[in-house]
């Protein structure tokens, strides 16, 4: 008797026991449960998570040409950002980015937000003309761009953004470039005061100078070589303004 009364009292706290874990369980699940509802509860906060895995993706962002424009799109509802800061060793350019060129747009804040610009070069400069960024001489910058994708952007000129002084416009690949698509890596910013409107219609302006055409003005004076490429490297870093 005395045996079955002591496995009785076990069985009994064993069983309170297992009811604890199970309430325990229960109280760490709906913690859970809740912190994860609190996490992307904001727009801001989704873009950050988005962002975060694009950087964690297995392969190209962007996989293929016919996912472009759906995926910038989407993108640039998740991301509405139009300003920019981009930082050089003559000084800060700060830049506006226009909302009527969303695949334009959209895409720079991509690979902003994906740290591509970081470590590139203002890798031409056509004195009188234009400053020219977004590629290297590194290895780092081919395979920024392979992780990206390999793609082109469609043409989104428009007569209300002519290539005045200051304009930021989209570089091209001028072989078998029948439709005027833009590189999507590859921006310049135009120098000249009369600003360059042979390439209206040709390359889309995206957006402008809103302050630091002085250090436009400083960079497009620098020497260069032959191929239009500064002596000294200008690195650039960008950041989104608020």
């Amino acid at each position: 008797m005395r045996t079955i009364y002591l496995l009785c009292i076990i069985a009994t706290l064993l069983a309170a026991g297992s009811c604890e874990d199970k309430n325990s369980s229960t109280k760490k699940t709906s913690e859970k449960e809740k912190t994860e509802q609190k996490i992307d509860s904001t727009p801001q906060e989704k873009a950050k998570a988005q962002n975060e895995q694009l950087k964690k993706k297995v392969g190209s962002i962007i996989e293929s040409q016919e996912v472009l424009k759906p995926f910038l799109m989407e993108y640039g509802k998740n991301n509405p950002e139009t300003r920019v800061r981009l930082k050089t060793r003559f000084g800060d350019i700060e830049l506006e980015l226009y909302k009527d060129t969303p695949l334009h747009r959209a895409n720079f804040i991509l690979l902003i937000k994906q740290d591509y610009f970081n470590g590139t070069m203002m890798h031409r400069v056509s004195p009188g003309f234009v400053i020219q960024g977004g590629n290297s001489d590194g290895y780092e910058t081919p395979k920024k761009r392979q992780r990206i994708g390999n793609y082109l952007i469609p043409n989104e000129a428009t007569p209300k953004h002519p290539h005045v002084r200051g304009a930021l416009s989209a570089a091209k690949y001028t072989d078998q470039n029948v439709s005027q698509a833009s590189s999507p890596f590859e921006f310049f910013i135009v120098q000249a005061a009369k600003g360059a409107h042979h390439l209206d219609g040709k390359h889309t302006v995206f957006g402008r100078v809103t302050k630091g055409m002085d250090v436009v003005d400083a960079i497009n004076k620098v020497e260069v070589d032959d191929n239009e490429w500064p002596i000294k490297n200008i690195f650039i870093d960008m950041e989104l303004m608020k």
